[in-house]
């Protein structure tokens, strides 16, 4: 497998990725724009987009911001309401898989920042049937977070008349540099299927052989009609395009300025991005190291590498020692979906890439690639962004209390 020479990305990344002729890739490219653009003039740009949106009159809301109990809503919103001085409405999509952590941090957020905040709540049968049906066709359990995540603002946008989304960084743009910060790339219902979906949308889950799917299931996750978006003329723009993106240095001010909790993740050293799910760090993320090999904590330690918090070689040590970490919440999620650990692997096994995975002659699944082997191999001392820091453990918040349960999902919890 051939991997970057700068950060830890190898050539099957999920989101696409190329190599130049000296064996970095996109994503290490686009990233060094970071240190190069003018971030105050680009900061200038996003003013005068938001003024447009500003809505004078006092009888609607300025824009839209998509927030969760976890990853970059408290800066989102903070940006927006503190900084840039709009008045934001907050949506949510319910996962479903929710926290106890992520319920307190999603109640704090509404509390402290002030705001409105809209829920969708999805029947949790229809979500069940839903991911069962997502699990079979594409071997996802979260395609329905995803799903929903992505379209309610959009339906909440044309529903009560507000063109403006704001989203936080575009995945392909920091991850893979699948575009510049200049194309100033906004939210389209194309990205969305082709890399948010795993190419699927709703409507192609319509009578799933397992699980029946019908057209009443699948409303809650369609995307508005194009007439009904370009009637309200709705964009969604993303912050990392006029904002120096730095998930860490982002998640330590909220957590000093606001009381934004942290805690530790079984697949990945971050302890900010995902804690308000059960499963996107644990399930849902040994589920992608079953498909291909690659997994969340590549995503977090190549991040850290380019931004210059810890080294290549501290980075594939950490990569080593999360890697093969079996999931701890895999009974919850059966238990929740009603299926069976055998019938779980029996699924996920006809999802396997026959490039990463082999069985060996005991009928044992076996990995035809080194991953550790070949990144140290891969790597050059030449090629570093920067002179990176040694590494430092992200903050451990103390751990606070609710009437909520901790030992299992939370559909409606209440936070403080």
């Amino acid at each position: 497998m051939r991997y970057c020479k700068r950060c830890l990305y190898p050539e099957n990344h999920p989101l696409n990725i190329v190599f130049d002729d000296e064996g970095v890739c996109s994503g290490c490219r686009v990233h060094e724009e970071k240190n190069i653009l003018d971030w105050n003039s680009r900061s200038e740009k996003l003013q005068t987009i938001l003024d447009q949106y500003r809505n004078i009159s006092g009888n609607n809301y300025d824009c839209i911001v998509p927030v969760s109990g976890s990853r970059d809503s408290y800066f989102i919103v903070h940006t927006i309401k503190n900084v840039y001085g709009m008045n934001p409405l907050l949506v949510t999509y319910n996962k479903h898989y929710n926290t106890d952590v992520g319920v307190r941090n999603l109640a704090n957020l509404r509390i402290q920042f002030d705001c409105d905040l809209m829920t969708l709540t999805v029947n949790p049968e229809t979500v069940k049937k839903i991911t069962r049906a997502t699990m079979h066709k594409m071997g996802s359990m979260y395609w329905h977070c995803l799903a929903g995540q992505t379209v309610y603002p959009v339906q909440i946008a044309v529903k009560f008349k507000i063109p403006l989304i704001i989203w936080g960084a575009h995945q392909g743009v920091d991850q893979v540099g699948m575009f510049s910060h200049l194309d100033e790339v906004e939210m389209t219902r194309k990205y969305r299927k082709e890399h948010d979906l795993l190419g699927f949308e709703a409507e192609d889950l319509l009578d799933e052989e397992f699980d029946l799917i019908r057209e009443e299931d699948i409303t809650q996750f369609k995307y508005p009609d194009d007439k009904e978006i370009e009637l309200v003329g709705v964009r969604g723009i993303y912050l990392n395009n006029y904002i120096r993106w730095d998930s860490r240095m982002q998640h330590e001010e909220m957590i000093r300025n606001y009381g934004y909790e942290t805690a530790p993740l079984t697949r990945t050293f971050d302890s900010y991005n995902d804690i308000d799910c059960w499963n996107y760090a644990d399930v849902h993320d040994y589920i992608k190291f079953l498909k291909h090999g690659y997994s969340k904590v590549f995503d977090h330690a190549t991040r850290e590498i380019r931004l210059g918090h810890m080294t290549r070689n501290e980075a594939i040590q950490i990569v080593e020692s999360y890697i093969d970490k079996k999931p701890k919440n895999l009974k919850l999620f059966l238990d929740w979906i009603g299926m069976t650990e055998n019938a779980f692997h029996f699924i996920m096994d006809q999802h396997r890439n026959p490039n990463i995975w082999l069985r060996n002659e005991d009928w044992e699944w076996e990995m035809k690639v080194d991953i550790i082997g070949d990144l140290e191999k891969s790597g050059s001392l030449d090629a570093d962004l920067s002179n990176a820091m040694p590494f430092t453990p992200f903050l451990q918040t103390e751990i606070k209390s609710s009437s909520d349960q901790t030992d299992g999902y939370i559909l409606i919890g209440k936070g403080v």
